[in-house]
């Protein structure tokens, strides 16, 4: 009921954005409750999601690959011509371009989580080696950024099956969803779809 209530004071005259963030807010608590269920290795615990600073290793590899990929998808978004401050689920202002927060939800669990739980469950991050804590959180150290991107970018180089059932890398699925996204907004009546984990 205190969510319920902040969220109403501080959106105010704007129900729809409020209700849009008590959605996101409530499916995320659901997710990361199971989160640490998925992780075996002692070494990481994961008791819920902290960020700005994130408090533990497992949330300072989370909030690192989000922002390799927001960042990517920034640049994707600007390389389609699309304006980068507008759009559907994330409130945008001249610090936040919200557009890159709405696309890379769908990329979330598929890249950047699944990559945290291959990186933890195989041993190849260290807890006592890859990580700093300063400034109250936690966060990657300069071994940690290496083992974490080299990961990441072997991943979008791994093929999977698009909705068309044709093999590509998971970079030419980001910049895909991209173009889905400039065509939606270009012409309404073709609905934008989200990519499905399959």
């Amino acid at each position: 009921m205190q969510l319920l209530s902040a969220v109403t004071k501080y959106f105010g005259k704007n129900p729809v954005s409020g209700h849009r963030c008590i959605s996101r807010l409530a499916g995320a608590a659901q997710y990361f409750s199971a989160f640490e269920e998925c992780l075996n290795n002692p070494d990481f615990v994961f008791v819920g999601r902290s960020r700005r600073p994130p408090g533990n290793p497992v949330n300072a590899m989370l909030s690192f690959g989000y922002q390799v990929l927001w960042n990517h998808l920034l640049s994707l978004i600007e390389l389609q011509g699309l304006d980068p401050y507008s759009a559907c689920l994330h409130q945008g202002t001249e610090r936040h371009a919200a557009l890159a927060s709405d696309l890379i939800e769908e990329f979330r669990a598929p890249i950047i989580d699944t990559l945290v739980f291959y990186l933890v469950n195989n041993g190849m991050m260290k807890a006592d080696q890859d990580f700093v804590f300063r400034n109250s959180g936690c966060f990657l150290n300069d071994s940690g950024r290496q083992k974490f991107l080299t990961a990441f970018l072997r991943r979008m180089e791994e093929d999977f099956t698009n909705n068309s059932g044709d093999s590509q890398p998971k970079w030419d699925l980001l910049n895909q969803q991209v173009k889905a996204f400039k065509q939606f907004v270009y012409n309404p009546l073709e609905l934008y779809q989200p990519y499905q984990i399959r």
